[in-house]
């Protein structure tokens, strides 16, 4: 039997990897036993490799007006920038635009939510200049100066509305919406929360503790087996799930997430080996799961660096940590850990930074870049990495909140640091929220 060498791996894991679930936008993610094993697993990826959303995408252009390189036939508007109204709304935009994701209508239009993840400083009033120097936002945290927002659109993708739907959090990074129609806001400290909110007004925003107190990065959902994940953005981060206790989630109804098991991720033969192939995963309780987890971790849980965000393609999960630019593979049924893509190692390393991720409808993986090159990078279903657009002049800001519209001709993202206007020659700013719209 021949041996495939780790990057060939990697590429022909990407490929398949990214087969099911062709004919609709990807769920969120699900659960797995804890039956650990002992011997070696196969990749229990396979079939046909489908052609991807983006398998025709040219070369980046010259930055347009608003300082963005796209492909041709591709064009894109602000929908929004920090302190400025909304359309007509009257509604300033919240300051540093983070995570986002999309929330169907039913009247066939949609929301746009956004976290506004504020590093904190004493007060709002410091100059342009003095954004760029931040090393260690936590070391200014000034708490209550986060939260959330929405923009309303109707069918036809216009603005109709726009509000805030949490306020007095802190450093809101990811989340994502819930099958049940809300947001989860997360908080990315080291007691950090997640936030339940209601973009449509019929609940005011709550705290769930159950899922623990953690640097809170992303969230992701699977409503068929009824357990969530989440990542852990620090350097010893971890990967959790969180399992309801009895009658907390009932089927077929939404959960009360009042009182549920936090557990964190285990890979006995270690984390490392996965780069070369499946390794088997345990999933353990937390020692202490009402407790700050930076301060109970267990010695028997994997350490992953820099959780980033996340997602569920079929019964595969995938994350990002942006530490050592790794997009990781969970395969649910085979309870298996595997790496996707790793910079050090792939034979076309143009993605670093990884960090917001998604997945369009015909398997292509959209990662957004923390720093790197300001870039939107797809990963397509054939294991080719190709740009779908680059924010240039920006080089203090990221990438983020990278979510398609119901219909999936329009993807959202942010500059979480950026502007519309150039100063000095950059554009460094407090945030802007950009809509590109895909030719048909």
């Amino acid at each position: 039997m021949s041996v495939m060498l780790p990057v060939d791996r990697r590429a022909f894991l990407r490929q398949l990897f990214l087969l099911a679930g062709a004919a609709s936008m990807p769920a969120l993610l699900t659960a797995c036993s804890t039956d650990s094993g002992t011997s070696t697993p196969a990749s229990r990826l396979q079939g046909p490799r489908p052609a991807g959303r983006f398998a025709n995408l040219g070369r980046l252009g010259e930055p347009n007006a608003f300082g963005v390189r796209l492909p041709a036939g591709y064009d894109m508007r602000v929908v929004a920038e920090a302190l400025k109204p909304v359309g007509d709304s009257g509604y300033p935009w919240h300051i540093f635009p983070d995570g986002g994701g999309v929330m169907a209508k039913p009247d066939g239009g949609w929301f746009y939510i956004s976290n506004s993840e504020v590093p904190g400083f004493g007060t709002l009033g410091f100059t342009v200049p003095q954004l760029a120097p931040l090393a260690n936002p936590l070391e200014r945290l000034v708490p209550g100066l986060g939260g959330a927002s929405a923009i309303e659109f109707d069918r036809d993708g216009n603005i109709v509305d726009a509000f805030q739907i949490l306020s007095g959090t802190t450093f809101n990074c990811a989340g994502c919406v819930t099958p049940w129609q809300t947001w989860l806001s997360c908080e990315e400290i080291p007691e950090g929360l997640v936030w339940e909110c209601d973009p449509v007004g019929r609940s005011a925003a709550v705290s769930r503790p159950t899922l623990g107190l953690f640097s809170h990065e992303a969230v992701a959902i699977d409503n068929n087996r009824r357990v969530i994940y989440m990542t852990e953005d620090m350097p010893e981060g971890r990967l959790y799930r969180w399992l309801p206790a009895a009658g907390d989630w009932p089927s077929g109804s939404r959960p009360a997430l009042a009182n549920g098991r936090l557990q964190v991720m285990d890979v006995p033969t270690g984390v490392e080996k996965a780069l070369l192939e499946p390794q088997r995963v345990v999933w353990r309780d937390a020692l202490e799961p009402t407790k700050a987890q930076n301060e109970h971790r267990r010695a028997d849980s994997a350490a992953f660096n820099g959780g980033e965000g996340i997602w569920l393609f079929d019964d595969f999960i995938f994350f990002a940590t942006k530490g050592d630019n790794r997009i990781w593979v969970y395969d649910i049924r085979g309870e298996t850990l595997e790496v996707l893509y790793d910079l050090a190692t792939d034979s076309n390393p143009i993605l670093s930074g990884v960090d917001n991720i998604t997945v369009t409808d015909r398997g292509d993986v959209l990662v957004a870049e923390d720093g790197g090159d300001m870039q939107v990078v797809v990963i397509l279903p054939d294991g080719q990495l190709k740009p779908l657009l680059q924010i240039v002049g920006q080089d203090q800001s990221e990438v983020a909140g990278i979510a398609f519209s119901p219909d999936g001709r329009r993807l959202y993202f942010t500059s979480d640091r950026g502007s519309n206007q150039s100063v000095g020659g950059q554009r460094v700013g407090l945030g802007v929220t950009y809509e590109l719209m895909l030719p048909n």
